[in-house]
């Protein structure tokens, strides 16, 4: 049993690691609208929840490390929890040294990611004693943690505010749901959520007024510089690639963002950016340092919003665990939140504490043996080929049949036509008043938790 559990691991952690090296060069890849279809994919298929697991992990870090690729050698951010990356990637590219960005960052982050997994859960054994409580109260805790998220989300109080017709629009749906196929939706409204901000840009370009609202320019033209290779073999050290402030620096940033799962990301990566900046004088140290730490905040960041709900409570209570790990917590008939007592159904429940600790380290290590040396070894070649060959209307399009494919699995026509809806609410509440998947995410849950027992009492 444990000699199949380990296979299956290994086995769809290396899938993971390799698909997601890959979409991490590709920039704008959002990781909500690629790693959580993707892992709603593998939950679907039958996958054991140990392979799920691995599958997230490597995919996740992988992804962390190779967004960094188009970030600092083409001034493009790789994914959102890039963005924060830009300013000091592009002052080191203006130096001619963008191969030394992209080396100190995918080396904090795989520095990060080690440090973040036995933290993290860590953290989630001394929290796991109040799970049943919180369990019991999930359907309050979802409304305090919508109201939490949404107060950070980029929206603040806009965002606030828009839980409420969500809530209201997903209770709607599923109403009628019940009518027309006899049964309520779930992963249909997961699905919309992902893919809204795609919907909101596709339906602005459909639109004349839309689309005389976007700029418009030329040939975008990028120089990339030459590799320069100064280590010895295909797998470099981390250790001997960041100075020993850095990593003193790193590994702090790390070990603190790792016991964080309710702020977001983007805002956790820029805090502990300007916290180190504040500490290193010198120019060339101080931007290297700032973008390991910022690299390494965003991996640790993302490792503990998703163990640490996971492992501790079984409930997805960060914008991490509602957003791309969300099929992790929920993905029926797989895994689910009873919507009538709020008792889980997940990994949570499936996999042991000891589990989560030795498959999340072997996650990262199938990342590190994949995605880091291939960062260092092929960044440029490798953005090249990216740049020139991979179209970003083909990715696109293949990621619109995937979720026409889960939603039409779900709830045939209604389910497809549910996920557009939805999709069109979340991405302009997204677009216009900054409310995030994270938020809206939560605003489900407290759809389909929080309105119910409303209901019942009233």
């Amino acid at each position: 049993m444990i000699l199949h559990d380990v296979l299956v691991a290994l086995s769809a952690g290396l899938v993971g690691a390799v698909v997601f090296s890959a979409i991490g060069m590709v920039s704008g890849t959002d990781e909500t609208a690629t790693l959580a279809p993707l892992t709603l994919l593998v939950v679907m298929l039958g996958v054991p929840p140990v392979g799920v697991f691995t599958f997230f992990i490597a995919g996740a870090v992988s992804k962390h490390m190779t967004h960094a690729i188009p970030t600092t050698l083409l001034g493009i951010p790789g994914d959102t929890t890039a963005v924060p990356l830009l300013p000091e990637a592009n002052l080191l590219r203006r130096l001619g040294i963008p191969h030394i960005a992209l080396r100190k960052a995918i080396s904090g982050a795989i520095l990060s990611a080690f440090i973040a997994v036995p933290v993290a859960v860590g953290l989630a054994a001394v929290l796991a004693p109040l799970g049943t409580h919180i369990t019991a109260a999930a359907p309050y805790v979802f409304v305090v943690a919508a109201l939490l998220i949404s107060y950070f989300s980029p929206g603040r109080w806009t965002s606030t505010a828009c839980i409420v017709p969500f809530v209201l629009l997903v209770t709607a749906v599923n109403a009628l749901s019940k009518d027309v196929i006899g049964e309520t939706l779930s992963i249909s409204f997961f699905l919309g959520i992902a893919v809204g901000p795609l919907i909101a840009d596709l339906l602005q370009l459909g639109s004349r007024t839309g689309r005389a609202s976007l700029p418009r320019t030329g040939r975008k033209e990028f120089w990339l510089a030459p590799e320069v290779k100064d280590w010895s073999g295909y797998l470099p050290n981390p250790v001997k690639v960041l100075s020993p402030k850095q990593l003193a620096l790193t590994s702090a940033a790390a070990g603190v963002s790792s016991t964080t799962f309710v702020f977001s990301p983007v805002a956790t990566t820029v805090l502990a950016g300007e916290i180190t900046g504040s500490r290193v004088k010198h120019v060339y140290e101080r931007l290297t340092s700032v973008l390991a730490v910022k690299n390494g905040t965003t991996e640790s960041t993302y490792l503990a919003e998703t163990l640490i709900p996971l492992v501790a409570f079984g409930l997805p209570l960060s914008p991490v665990a509602a957003g791309p790990a969300a099929p992790l917590f929920n993905a029926p008939p797989v895994y689910g939140v009873d919507e009538a007592t709020g008792q889980v159904s997940n990994l949570h429940t499936m996999m042991s504490t000891w589990q989560f600790l030795v498959f999340g380290l072997v996650g990262v290590a199938l990342a590190a043996v994949v995605a880091y040396p291939l960062s260092m070894n092929f960044a440029r070649s490798a953005s090249l080929w990216v740049m020139r060959k991979v179209s970003h209307e083909a990715l696109i399009g293949a990621f619109a049949g995937l979720i026409v494919v889960i939603s039409w699995y779900e709830g045939g026509p209604f389910g497809v036509a549910a996920t557009l809806l939805i999709a069109t609410f979340a991405g302009v509440a997204n677009r216009l008043f900054g409310m995030n998947a994270g938020v809206q995410f939560m605003a489900y849950y407290v759809a389909v938790l929080f309105v119910p027992t409303v209901i019942s009492v009233v």
